[in-house]
């Protein structure tokens, strides 16, 4: 009798050890979920930062940076993601990236005139180094090819046409 006393003490404290380390990772998993969806909180908000910039910098892309922070966004909070998909400036582009459509001509004027303003004054009036002028260039040849590979844009619709004014 004593032996299988001791017996059911010994399996109930091992089943006891087994539920505490179960909720002990439990525990551990919520952390490091919460951790996680903070992270990427900041991952997408310096995402949204950097392409809100690039809106008006043409050096810095907008539709990868947004891209970036939707996905973020989608992962840590939903309220965000919505946010931003419903976004009348920000959502636009994500839209038109998630629908495969193309850019409006109106558009690509724009984007190519400002990049070339933008990187002709810093070549000629800011920077000094012959590699790094050298170096702008080129990403501003490339740039302007990728932008004009880009599918024009149907023009039919007014809702999908890209207001400058806004």
């Amino acid at each position: 009798m004593l032996n299988s006393i001791d017996f059911l003490k010994r399996k109930l404290n091992i089943n006891l050890t087994e539920t505490n380390s179960l909720e002990e990772s439990q525990g551990n998993n919520l952390r490091k979920t919460k951790i996680k969806k903070i992270l990427l909180f900041i991952g997408g908000t310096i995402s949204l930062i950097l392409g809100s910039i690039g809106i008006v910098v043409p050096i810095l892309p907008t539709t990868p940076f947004l891209l970036l922070a939707a996905a973020c966004y989608a992962i840590s909070s939903e309220r965000f993601y919505n946010w931003l998909i419903n976004n009348k400036v920000f959502g636009y582009y994500i839209r038109n990236y998630k629908e495969g459509k193309g850019m409006p001509l109106k558009l690509k004027i724009f984007t190519i005139t400002l990049l070339w303003v933008t990187i002709l004054l810093s070549v000629f009036l800011f920077v000094t180094i012959l590699l790094v002028q050298i170096l702008l260039l080129i990403i501003a040849i490339a740039v302007t090819v990728h932008i004009i590979l880009i599918r024009p844009k149907n023009q039919g619709n007014k809702e999908d046409t890209y207001k400058l004014k806004t």
